[in-house]
């Protein structure tokens, strides 16, 4: 299962309203980074046939089969720190992360 935090659905939910259309948010994982994975992020308008489809706070979030896996368990989160803003991924499979934060291992 997969989930937003309050914040996380209200930037989404803020987000599709301006752009006018989209029905949540499409996560997934790429290979990528000095860890070895990397997050993806989109917006969707529409889901594919192979994907998880998980309801969270009124939303969609999508997630590809091969994602999954590594996905599975997590809040997608979004947080300000000063002058810094953004999705944030509180991912319980993960293991390691890289100094930078861009990418992790599980």
């Amino acid at each position: 299962m997969i989930t937003l935090s309050e914040n996380a659905a209200r930037h989404v939910s803020n987000f599709l309203s301006k752009r006018g259309k989209g029905i949540g948010v499409r996560l997934g994982v790429k290979t990528s980074g000095c860890s070895g994975m990397a997050y993806k992020l989109e917006f969707a308008d529409t889901a594919l046939p192979e994907d998880h489809v998980f309801e969270s706070r009124g939303l969609k979030v999508l997630v590809d089969p091969k994602s999954l896996p590594y996905l599975d368990g997590t809040e997608l989160d979004y947080t300000k720190e000063g002058l810094n803003e953004g999705f944030k991924f509180v991912n319980p499979n993960v293991k390691d992360e890289c100094g930078c934060g861009e990418s992790f291992n599980v």
